[in-house]
């Protein structure tokens, strides 16, 4: 008989504590856990570990699901996520989404704190992700098809959800916020990318820079997930002002973010 995956368990863990699955969920990234508080009501709320989810080491993340209501919507929001520098490999990182879609969750939408390769998107805008370019070395697709959640090769010619997509930069736009779409850059991190990187990368067309994300898109898309990804931009990439970059930095411009991203997010789940 074959031994249940890691993902199939978090499922189940999944339906035990919150019960039917809601339509969407959010996973929130660096520095965006304040969103949770921006929930109308809070039906119950788990740490990772009672999902049967990996539970992550890096700050400002804090590694909870919260079953919420918001803006006529019943929520997941999964503040943290897992990222590939941490060293735990490719299945944790990927365990959240793909438990989500076999819960039965069809739509996610991810936030992720992003460096900016363009002087058109300062520290404190916002970009809706509509492309990616995967520079990690590394598909969560990679092995054994997991036959159940999606196909062997699954088509990413439209891996970000195009209705999705115009929701967000209408609301965006609605809100009077900076925010244009772009092109996300994945690198495994941690260390943050060199001045000559970030030429190449902007050489390539990424427009925003990050350490996560796309295994997870990738992941949710191959198991049929409706995708929508709003960068939020925590700092120029290396070379572009000549200062040093440090994670506390994208903390706390992210949390400066956070009102503007809680309306953002908000309008989003009430047009979805």
């Amino acid at each position: 008989m074959e031994t249940e995956k890691p993902y199939e368990h978090a499922a189940v863990r999944l339906a035990e504590k919150f019960g039917p699955a809601p339509k969407g969920a959010i996973v929130l990234g660096s520095g965006a856990g304040a969103f949770v508080e921006r929930l109308e009501s809070v039906k119950c709320r788990f740490p990772y570990g009672d999902l049967g989810l990996a539970t992550t080491s890096v700050t400002g993340h804090s590694g909870e699901g919260v079953l919420g209501h918001i803006a006529g919507h019943d929520v997941l929001v999964m503040s943290g996520r897992t990222h590939l520098y941490e060293g735990l490999g490719m299945e944790p990182v990927i365990r959240g989404v793909r438990s989500l879609a076999l819960w039965g969750v069809k739509q996610v939408l991810f936030t992720s704190a992003v460096g900016s390769a363009r002087p058109e998107y300062p520290p404190g805008s916002f970009v809706q992700i509509t492309d990616h370019i995967n520079l990690t070395g590394n598909n969560p697709l990679a092995g054994p098809n997991h036959e159940r959640l999606g196909p062997r090769f699954p088509d990413m010619t439209t891996a970000y959800d195009g209705r999705l997509g115009e929701i967000a930069l209408g609301v965006g736009s609605a809100l009077g916020l900076t925010m244009g779409p772009g092109v996300y850059s994945s690198l495994s991190g941690p260390s943050y990318e060199t001045p000559a990187e970030v030429r190449m990368l902007a050489m390539l067309g990424g427009d925003v820079v990050g350490m996560s994300l796309v295994p997870e898109v990738i992941a949710g898309v191959h198991a049929g997930m409706k995708v929508l990804a709003i960068g939020v931009v925590s700092n120029f990439a290396a070379g572009m002002t000549g200062q040093a970059l440090a994670h506390d930095e994208v903390k706390d411009v992210v949390g400066a973010a956070s009102a503007n991203l809680g309306d953002l997010i908000a309008g989003v789940v009430s047009r979805w």
